[in-house]
């Protein structure tokens, strides 16, 4: 299986590539990373170095790939963390060209625009390229809940209410598509004060998936379960069992964090949790 990634990077933590190679190589997968900024570590310390990338790199980056002569055998374009909306049109510019040369390849996108509590924390015009250019070019589409209110313009408190914005996310996806979305971090009123849930829907189906909620708040797991729904869906065909699959090892990631008490998730030393999750967890249709 080959990725292409196109994200960002940090030298110090996990996020962006930093975060969703290892464990796409850890189960076995290629990954082509093309970085969209080099930092120092996340944003969220408050204090960082480097800088975004412009579009034009990105291009000759992806170009230097196109003509090694392996675009045929990419098989996914996942793309997160975008840095400015000129480095989204790049990256729409990559999808098109791996059609192209692969008609089956899918593209996920991981709409990175902000999170409940901190608001959008992304660069102006960002959230519109997501919801306006992205968004509608995937086949997978990974929002947190905040973000599948802000990319819908609905609210979700119920579950009712996750399934009648996802299918809104749904009907505006490419329609050549699986039209597959899994939303993260969604916590209803029908969701325990002690839990957390996935959920995923494709062709008119729903899956919701319940976890322990885990004393930690870190960076960088979003980007870990999109690349890992996105390995997961590719290897079996069912967005029920990517998520399935995806979740159980990220809550095995952020349970082996959390007991170290760290600030940065344990994407190394958990390593085991892609493979073989210490727990599994089991969908149920919703």
């Amino acid at each position: 299986m080959n990725i292409l990634s196109i994200q960002s990077s940090v030298a110090y933590g996990h996020v962006g590539n930093s975060s969703a190679a290892f464990p796409l190589q850890r189960l076995g997968a290629e990954v082509w990373a093309v970085n969209t900024v080099q930092f120092s570590n996340h944003t969220g310390y408050g204090a960082w170095r480097g800088q975004v990338f412009g579009a034009d790199l990105v291009r000759d980056l992806v170009h230097g790939i196109a003509e090694r002569g392996v675009l045929p055998g990419c098989d996914a374009v996942l793309s997160g963390y975008m840095g400015d909306a000129a480095i989204g049109e790049a990256i729409l510019d990559a999808v098109a060209e791996v059609r192209v040369a692969n008609p089956n390849a899918l593209y996920c996108c991981d709409p990175v625009i902000g999170d409940v509590g901190r608001g959008v924390f992304v660069r102006p015009g960002i959230p519109e390229f997501m919801r306006d250019r992205a968004v509608p070019e995937a086949d997978l589409a990974t929002p947190n809940q905040f973000e599948l209110e802000w990319l819908t313009g609905r609210a979700v408190t119920t579950l009712a209410e996750a399934r009648d914005a996802v299918a809104a996310l749904q009907s505006g996806m490419r329609a050549e598509g699986p039209r597959c979305v899994l939303v993260t971090s969604l916590h209803t009123a029908e969701t325990p004060a002690d839990s957390i849930e996935l959920l995923a829907a494709e062709g008119g189906g729903f899956w919701r998936l319940r976890t322990p909620l885990l004393p930690i708040s870190v960076n960088g797991a979003g980007d870990a379960i999109a690349a890992l729904f996105l390995f997961h869906r590719l290897r079996t065909g069912s967005a029920a069992a990517a998520m399935e699959a995806a979740g159980s090892s990220i809550h095995g990631l952020l349970r082996r964090t959390a007991e170290a008490g760290s600030r940065e998730i344990l994407t190394v030393a958990a390593q085991e949790e892609f493979v073989a999750p210490g727990t599994r967890f089991a969908a149920e249709p919703c």
